[in-house]
């Protein structure tokens, strides 16, 4: 397959996501390889890294990406990957660092070292229901929920990777808040099938209860309840391990308010305890956000900080993904609900849809 010079692509332009017409196809280089992408989904951080200006002018926006390689950089393991396979995986869209590649994008590079090779065709579909992954539309709704979940549960919470041990890593109970984000949604099942915790305790809006609890929450409460912070300190106390799926001001002071002395509280934004009214903070408690773009093993400048790097972030991800992609490929692990928009031009609409919180429960993705 030729590989053209431009590519359409969406990319900020002051202070909005457009998309563009002319823009360079990236060229490879070191474990990365060139993709023609075939399905990106959106996620919250796609919109605020345009509305907080986090994003350079002119980069490319998208993280989740799934499609078929084209060109492979030289120092991809060729004995796991090919021209012609299908594969997903992760990108930081808007990066600083790398403003030339992103997920929306006729054309992305994907790290070999984090991209999972899957048996992928196209979807005809305007929804797919939540289950295995089959298409590149499913699958595109993996990378950031997944391998945030990864994250969050060993580098965070120092859980292993064991599928299905007798008994609990952890003998105390897990507070997932959020748990129909797409965070929340991988969070359960991976927590849940490598028992992970004696129980996983889950707040989301009730609609949700039946496919989180197929999942595996044990336990689950209703945000819109009024009193249930006051439900949640009745029935279990505090918590020793919490996690923030939603992560604004508001969840990440309920969920502080949940906590036990000397807990670890994992938000998904860079949150820390100045956040907290200082008549309400704790003894010993540790915030540790989680913040997947880690995984490119650098430092990360992030609005007007610098996240110091994490190196175990990316080789810690790189052996869950071998650890994960026969759990995907045999069905274990399920995607989402998927709800799918034609081409690149909607990206736009999409990235605008999650901000407004129009897909409760679901992963909006666009189909190239």
């Amino acid at each position: 397959m030729a590989i053209p010079q431009t590519m359409k692509a969406v990319v900020v332009e002051g202070d909005k996501a457009i998309v563009k017409n002319d823009v360079a196809v990236p060229k490879v280089f070191g474990t990365q390889f060139l993709v023609k992408v075939k399905a990106a989904a959106a996620n919250p951080t796609d919109w605020k890294h345009v509305d907080f200006k986090i994003a350079p002018q002119g980069s490319i926006l998208g993280c989740d990406s799934a499609g078929e390689i084209v060109e492979l950089g030289p120092d991809v393991d060729r004995t796991r990957f090919a021209v012609g396979q299908t594969v997903v995986g992760v990108v930081h869209g808007g990066s600083v660092k790398f403003p030339e590649n992103g997920g929306f994008a006729e054309y992305a590079l994907l790290d070999s070292l984090l991209s999972y090779q899957l048996d992928l065709t196209p979807s005809k579909a305007k929804h797919i229901p939540e289950g295995p992954v089959k298409n590149f539309e499913s699958a595109a709704s993996l990378p950031v929920s997944l391998l945030t979940a990864s994250a969050v549960l060993d580098v965070h919470l120092g859980s292993k990777w064991e599928w299905e041990p007798k008994s609990p890593q952890h003998d105390f109970p897990l507070l997932i808040w959020g748990g129909a984000t797409g965070v929340g949604q991988l969070l359960i099942q991976v927590a849940k099938q490598i028992h992970a915790y004696s129980k996983i305790v889950v707040v989301a809006s009730k609609k949700h209860d039946s496919v989180l609890k197929q999942y595996g929450a044990d336990d689950t409460f209703d945000y819109h309840d009024s009193d249930v912070i006051e439900q949640l300190h009745n029935k279990y106390g505090g918590f020793k391990h919490l996690v923030d799926c939603v992560s604004n001001p508001g969840t990440f002071e309920q969920v502080y308010e949940c906590a036990s002395s000397n807990a670890t509280i994992v938000p998904l934004m860079l949150f820390s305890e100045d956040a907290i009214p200082e008549a309400k903070r704790k003894q010993g408690i540790k915030v540790d956000p989680a913040l997947l773009y880690l995984v490119s093993g650098q430092e990360i400048p992030f609005g007007s900080v610098t996240v110091p790097a994490r190196p175990e972030y990316r080789t810690e991800t790189a052996k869950f993904i071998k650890f994960s992609e026969p759990r995907l490929k045999n069905g274990k692990l399920h995607h989402i609900p998927i709800k799918i928009s034609d081409g690149i031009v909607s990206v736009p609409k999409i990235m605008e849809d999650v901000k407004q919180g129009v897909n409760s429960g679901e992963k909006l993705v666009a189909s190239f």
